[in-house]
């Protein structure tokens, strides 16, 4: 099986990294030398269409989507009991011709004028008899000088791929192994691109990655430490790339005839990048950010740590509540793509036609986008900002939205909290039972639910009894044994934030966005039951 997307290693910091990480993760990501990102911007620059950011957005997720579809593991549906070399790839290769068949709509659009020539060029490739004039005029059509000229070989090379992948989808069964190897040709045509190569995981383009709310970019700025801020700006960005992957598929529902392919491929990006920032934010964010506050430290003055002691004491809690707010951000996002993926979204071979398409959408995009949109606004308060103040996501329809998923994920983890509290209190009070394994079950399933519901809305509703409700959780992790004083502290710290969830639950449905809106109890426990794996 094809393995995921790897997220490329993010290239060393630059001489200005400390001050701009921000900068330095649009420019330096893209792997192009700086002759050709002034080129590419050139070229960008100069083109007349209206559209012309959202055609190169739709065109580099399309070109990623290639690669990324060829890993079953990016492909939405339930999980199949079968291996897959016994499987069926005829429908995702459809899926696959679609989405090439866009690639060469935008390129051709892209191109305007220049597409003609490709035309003619195609033209006199069948009217030239001699091999020898025919290989002449192919070699002619494969400088990538200019990205336009690299368009033009992509478009060629994706035309003659579709010509094949179209013949193939006529068998009556495609494997596995085949079905592969196609995309891969494809992936490998990509990647082999001058300035059309966006085949790495969280790597971002100045074109359409750049954040426009001035608060974001001073928060980012603000971070101490070089590693601290290049994570932060990492994060953020990965965040509004994946919000932009929403009305991506939007818009190609509402004006492609045929969206299945640009709706799979955008959704196997999607799986990819989230995979990538999950496990990047898992393994990396409590390394980076002790090493940003270690540096910081040593910059301290041996004569000045006693005057210091406070304001360092200060920022090492500041840090750690930023790596709980990062940790909880990857294990929410894991959590909601599994949903996502797994429950709400048709497999590429289940036959679902494009109404049934369009509605599936809608339905992820409206789970989807609020969960991404939490996850930038924690981020911000465990940096110190309410961007919810500060025209991020400021229409009434956000702000609407926003204040619904707020209200469920507040009900759905205060059950959650009663479950974990009625079952330590149905525990036997005696010490051999404390000490079994299978008493700690419940426990850890608590602490993972934690992780990915409860640290954000902590962090979301200004809960003022944080530290200690963490403290009390962290003592549960410390040991392999169930110590009662512990659960017991644990379980009284889930009282008082069950309270205060149950507080918090009448006042967002007080809030003016949400008056008149009642609340769907059994839409919200149906959702429980998904985040549980029921």
């Amino acid at each position: 099986m094809a393995a995921s997307l790897p997220p490329r290693s993010l290239p060393p910091p630059s001489v200005a990294s400390g001050l701009d990480p921000y900068a330095d993760l649009l420019r330096d990501t893209r792997g192009l030398r700086r002759e050709q990102q002034q080129t590419r911007e050139a070229w960008f620059a100069k083109l007349a269409h209206d559209k012309k950011e959202d055609l190169l957005f739709e065109l580099e997720v399309l070109l990623k989507g290639i690669a990324c579809f060829g890993n079953p593991r990016n492909h939405p549906g339930p999980s199949r009991k079968s291996a897959v070399v016994a499987q069926d790839y005829r429908e995702p290769l459809v899926v696959a011709r679609e989405g090439m068949s866009r690639i060469v709509t935008v390129s051709r659009l892209l191109l305007a004028e220049r597409d003609k020539t490709f035309v003619f060029q195609r033209y006199l490739e069948t009217l030239l008899p001699d091999d020898a004039a025919r290989s002449r005029l192919v070699r002619g059509s494969v400088s990538q000088d200019t990205p336009e000229e690299s368009l033009f070989v992509l478009r060629h090379g994706m035309t003659n791929l579709l010509e094949v992948v179209a013949g193939t989808t006529r068998l009556p069964r495609v494997p596995f192994r085949l079905f592969f190897a196609l995309l891969n040709v494809a992936h490998r045509e990509v990647s082999q691109s001058a300035f059309f190569s966006p085949v790495s995981a969280l790597e971002f383009r100045p074109e359409f990655d750049r954040i426009g709310n001035p608060r974001v970019l001073e928060l980012m700025r603000q971070v101490p430490g070089e590693h601290a801020r290049r994570l932060v700006a990492l994060t953020f960005l990965s965040l509004f790339r994946m919000l932009r992957y929403m009305t991506l598929l939007e818009s190609g529902v509402r004006e492609t005839k045929r969206p299945s392919g640009l709706v799979y491929l955008t959704l196997s990006v999607l799986r990819s990048d989230a995979r990538a920032l999950s496990g990047y934010l898992r393994q990396n964010a409590g390394a980076q950010l002790a090493e940003s506050y270690e540096r910081e430290v040593f910059r301290v003055p041996a004569s000045q740590i006693a005057e210091r002691y406070e304001a360092l004491l200060a920022e090492g809690h500041r840090l750690m509540g930023i790596k709980g707010t990062l940790g909880g951000i990857a294990a929410n996002i894991r959590l909601e793509l599994r949903r996502a993926f797994e429950h709400d979204f048709p497999a590429p071979d289940s036959g679902a036609s494009t109404e049934h398409l369009r509605a599936a959408v809608a339905h992820i995009t409206g789970n989807l986008r609020p969960a991404l949109q939490n996850a930038v606004l924690v981020l911000g308060k465990a940096l110190g900002a309410r961007l919810d103040e500060q025209g991020v996501f400021d229409d009434v329809a956000a702000k609407r939205t926003l204040s619904e998923r707020l209200r469920r994920d507040v009900w759905m983890f205060s059950q959650i909290i009663r479950a974990f509290g009625h079952k330590a209190s149905s525990l036997p009070g005696d010490d051999e039972r404390w000490t079994g394994s299978s008493s700690l079950e419940f426990v850890r399933e608590f602490l993972t639910y934690f992780r990915s519901m409860g640290y954000p809305l902590l962090r979301a509703a200004d809960y003022p009894r944080i530290d200690p409700f963490i403290e009390a959780l962290s003592a549960l992790e410390e040991t392999d044994l169930l110590d009662p004083d512990k659960l017991d502290r644990a379980v009284a710290e889930a009282g008082e934030f069950y309270g205060f969830l149950t507080d918090l639950f009448e006042s967002i449905s007080q809030r003016d966005e949400l008056r008149g809106v009642p609340f769907d109890r059994r839409a919200a426990a149906e959702a429980l039951k998904l985040y549980l794996g029921d």
